[in-house]
């Protein structure tokens, strides 16, 4: 059996256990969020739902406003087009299974890490660009 892959973005590290992308199907990655690093912005999925489940610590997790620190055990179901986003403002890092489908696949963090561990602040145009080729939305600014 092979090791999994781990693409690290920033702090933030994603191991990808299952790859479901190439046959459109379930993916399933576990998410490492020390504490208090930068986060991808609020977003939504055109294709995709997600389902986030604590393995250890605790994530601060919303979805369409509704914002719980979810601990091991705990999870939160992402429906197609509902904005969500995460934080780690507690002690210690998080740790959580991310099962998508269907799945956006490893190559989307590998091409975000590109982009984001360029040194400097991130270009937000690439940024973007890398989103919108995934189906990813960044939620409007709240007003």
């Amino acid at each position: 059996m092979t090791q999994p892959e781990i693409v690290k973005i920033g702090q933030l590290e994603i191991k990808y256990l299952i790859d479901g992308a190439a046959q459109g199907g379930l993916g399933i990655f576990e998410l490492s969020v020390p504490s208090g690093s930068n986060v991808p912005p609020p977003h939504s999925h055109t294709h995709n739902e997600e389902c986030v489940y604590v393995l250890e610590g605790t994530l601060r997790y919303s979805v369409d406003g509704d914002t719980r620190d979810l601990q091991p055990g705990d999870w939160m179901r992402t429906p197609k087009g509902s904005v969500h986003g995460f934080s780690n403002p507690h002690a210690g890092t998080a740790r959580a299974l991310i099962a998508l489908t269907p799945d956006i696949g490893a190559q989307y963090f590998r091409d975000v890490a590109t982009v984001v561990n360029a040194g400097g602040p991130p270009d937000r145009t690439q940024l973007l660009n890398v989103m919108a080729r995934y189906g990813l939305v960044p939620a409007p600014p709240r007003g």
